[in-house]
């Protein structure tokens, strides 16, 4: 049994995003609250009652606060997200967690899924071609420079 915790529910709210003027960047390092992420890893050590955690809805484009319970008997707790092994703001999430893997995925297989999934989410084919190379492309090279973090690197798809 385990209970799984996305950092994505950690995304600022859309009018947050606007404010700050990062909304054409959603899904960069700084439209995250990383500080909020890492208090809740570190809630979840400590727990002796459920904590509730927010979740990511892409129906809606949000994030949710409390929509997942993390009771405080869990076996294992999962969190997975791009931005684990980053430094700055990120820097205190590492040493929060047991073990970090990379899941390593072809550069072309990678757009592939992700223009597919902007697609399903309401973009058309050149929006979500270009918010893959505009904005999760430099994501994607952020995140592969700190790689050497991780405990474990994994191969994932067909390359």
């Amino acid at each position: 049994l385990a209970a799984v915790v996305p950092m994505d529910g950690f995304h600022l709210a859309n009018a947050e995003l606007e404010r700050l003027g990062r909304r054409g960047r959603k899904g960069a390092p700084d439209t995250f609250d990383a500080a909020g992420y890492v208090a809740l890893l570190a809630r979840l050590r400590e727990a002796d009652t459920t904590v509730w955690a927010p979740e990511f809805r892409r129906e809606i484009g949000e994030p949710v606060a409390g929509a997942i319970a993390v009771a405080a008997d869990v076996p294992l707790v999962i969190t997975e997200g791009n931005y684990l092994l980053l430094d700055g703001a990120w820097a205190s999430v590492r040493p929060l967690l047991d073990e970090v893997w990379y899941v390593q995925v072809d550069d072309g297989l990678r757009r592939e899924r992700l223009v597919a999934r902007h697609r399903r989410f309401g973009r058309s084919a050149e929006a979500a071609a270009a918010w893959v190379e505009q904005t999760d492309e430099p994501n994607a090279r952020r995140i592969a420079a700190a790689r050497h973090g991780a405990d474990a690197v994994f191969t994932w798809g067909e390359p």
